[in-house]
């Protein structure tokens, strides 16, 4: 008599493309009754996954106009610029004298007319409040959801530096934009501490009206160089 478990998984077999396994055989008088489920499914492996693994293949997308226009979607201020006029753009960009900046940070990254303010040793939060922002670069950036992510490394800064200042100037490289989530993260090292940046802080918990600024930099501007 077939049970309604045998049934079951009969149809998931089925359903798969599986072979039919037959029943084990009962057990001898003398022997002691298995506790092992009557039958298994084949190996799960041969079942087909054709899945598909990236929606914007670089080959026929521009990933860097993407991230552009991802990264504005979440009101991040986005310019794209040539690598050798970061530091204009940067002196641009920046409203205020004093910012603080990590160690690693690109000697060509340093713009005119600014103070800048290193964390060594490591400033307070009321020291990091008390400048007018911070400037850094980054790990990687993921196209598909406009999203920066840092991995604290040179050029990087500890935490604290991105999330007490309240402006952000970050650079992201043409060459460190991946395409979507799976090819940003086979870039990182999965040892280190990663912070994902999906444009200035914002929250709407309250009422359902945004507010920005609550727990990070109120503005994030992105200078895509390349």
């Amino acid at each position: 008599m077939t049970s309604a478990r045998d049934e079951i998984l009969a149809r998931i077999r089925a359903a798969n493309g599986a072979r039919p396994v037959a029943a084990a055989p009962a057990p001898a008088a003398s022997a002691p009754v298995a506790s092992a489920p009557v039958g298994m499914v084949d190996d799960y492996r041969a079942i087909p996954r054709d899945y598909a693994h990236a929606h914007h293949d670089p080959a026929e997308h521009d990933i860097v106009a993407l991230f552009a226009e991802r990264a504005a979607d979440y009101l991040a201020v986005v310019e794209r610029v040539a690598a050798a006029d970061v530091p204009d753009a940067m002196a641009r960009a920046l409203s205020g004298t004093r910012f603080v900046v990590p160690d690693g940070l690109p000697g060509a990254w340093s713009p005119a007319g600014v103070e800048l303010v290193r964390d060594d040793p490591p400033l307070s939060a009321a020291e990091l409040d008390a400048t007018d922002g911070v400037i850094t670069g980054c790990a990687v950036a993921i196209a598909e959801t406009g999203t920066i992510i840092l991995d604290h490394g040179p050029g990087q800064g500890r935490r604290a530096l991105t999330l007490v200042p309240d402006f952000h100037l970050v650079v992201v490289r043409a060459d460190q934009v991946a395409a979507d989530l799976p090819d940003a993260f086979a870039r990182l090292d999965p040892a280190r501490p990663h912070t994902l940046i999906s444009g200035p802080s914002a929250t709407s918990d309250i009422e359902l009206i945004r507010v920005e600024g609550v727990h990070g930099p109120r503005t994030l501007h992105v200078l895509v160089a390349g």
